[in-house]
């Protein structure tokens, strides 16, 4: 199976040129990226979603490209949502590069819409840490047609300390061995949930998927780990999503 390399490496990182004469700050140490994950929510209908597009793939992708960041990863809801929303992914080599990104470049076509046609009612953004055992967002497969996003929220900030060492020691591992494949870890540091922890999956479709989950879930190594008194009680709340390239 082919994979698309989603994020450059580091030399190539180091190599990219930037806009304007801003210098480019370094990885961390530890080599953690920044990850957003922004909200479009469309008004009712939708109409304004070809536009929108249009920015995101051909002003903005281009824009962070510069900056040493990925093209976004553009996604849907799965099925029909209502109001449609479009989910963006985007991983910053830095804070520094994450606030660079903000000063986002004008479009003509897309400056030019007014008020009584707006394309989408607002954008939310998620900023998320990665986990030391998974640092950057990771590639993704060609055939890679459904994506599940998990939000678990904790009781208090030591529940999701603890839920992040399990997966970090323990869970990740196995999610690799029995085709649960991530595509970022990440504790949520700006959000509507927190304290919580968000992970996104690949899979080819929702037949693949269900088929990982039920490996998962009766495997030896899930039921030892999960009895560990040190995770009890670490998730008070999981949010699912499923999403879908565009």
């Amino acid at each position: 199976m082919k994979r698309r390399h989603f994020l450059p490496a580091a030399a190539t990182l180091a190599a990219a040129p930037l806009i304007g004469a801003q210098p480019r700050a370094s990885l961390p140490a530890d080599g953690r990226h920044l990850i957003e994950l922004r909200t479009y929510e469309m008004k009712f209908g939708g109409g304004g979603q070809t536009l929108l597009l249009t920015y995101l793939r051909e002003v903005l992708g281009p824009h962070l490209v510069a900056l040493g960041c990925s093209p976004p990863r553009i996604m849907k809801e799965r099925g029909d949502s209502q109001p449609a929303k479009l989910w963006v992914l985007i991983s910053y080599p830095s804070a520094e590069t994450y606030l660079a990104a903000q000063d986002q470049p004008a479009d003509a076509s897309y400056d030019a819409v007014g008020p009584d046609k707006p394309l989408y009612n607002r954008f939310s953004s998620q900023l998320l840490q990665p986990f030391v055992s998974l640092p950057t967002v990771a590639d993704v497969a060609d055939d890679a047609g459904l994506f599940e996003l998990r939000t678990y929220e904790g009781y208090s900030e030591d529940a999701v300390r603890r839920k992040v060492a399990m997966f970090n020691t323990e869970e990740i591992p196995l999610f690799y061995e029995v085709g649960l494949t991530p595509v970022f870890f990440g504790k949520m540091i700006a959000g509507p949930y927190r304290p919580a922890l968000v992970y996104m999956l690949q899979f080819k479709n929702m037949e693949a998927r269900s088929a990982a989950w039920g490996t998962f879930g009766p495997h030896p190594a899930w039921k030892k780990m999960s009895g560990k008194p040190e995770y009890a009680n670490s998730v008070s709340n999981i949010r699912r999503l499923f999403l879908e390239p565009v």
